[in-house]
């Protein structure tokens, strides 16, 4: 299967000027907007902040923030608001970090994985069934 990257930009509406703009990696499996703990100061003070625990894939259960509301503007499509969750994370052989995108976060924003032609294609309806 093939890699699906995406820009984001991320905002913090309560601390205007507050942005980052990165790839992150679209992961299905994932829910919400994960990102280094590293990258949190350059966002700012959210209003709401918690601590919540994650479980991987190798079933390791790590600590994490949750903070927002944040905004997420993935690149073509719109803007929204939700939460980021920051976890301490390793950074990758080439040295940067692997944020990633999950599923939650992509049906808000009106998003659909191709997998056939590994991009991101919009959805024309949020579905309330």
């Amino acid at each position: 299967m093939g890699r699906i990257v995406s820009q984001v930009e991320i905002s913090n509406p309560s601390d205007d000027g507050k942005t980052l703009t990165c790839s992150i990696f679209v992961d299905t499996g994932t829910a919400g907007l994960i990102l280094p703990l590293a990258w949190k100061r350059r966002l700012g003070e959210f209003p709401g902040s918690e601590a919540v625990e994650l479980v991987l894939a190798n079933n390791e259960i790590i600590k994490g923030e949750a903070c927002g509301p944040a905004g997420i503007q993935i690149e073509g499509f719109r803007k929204i608001f939700n939460e980021v969750i920051f976890i301490e994370m390793e950074k990758t052989e080439d040295g940067e970090y692997e944020p990633l995108l999950g599923y939650i976060i992509l049906e808000q924003a009106q998003v659909a994985v191709d997998m056939l032609g590994h991009r991101l294609v919009p959805v024309k309806y949020i579905d309330c069934k």
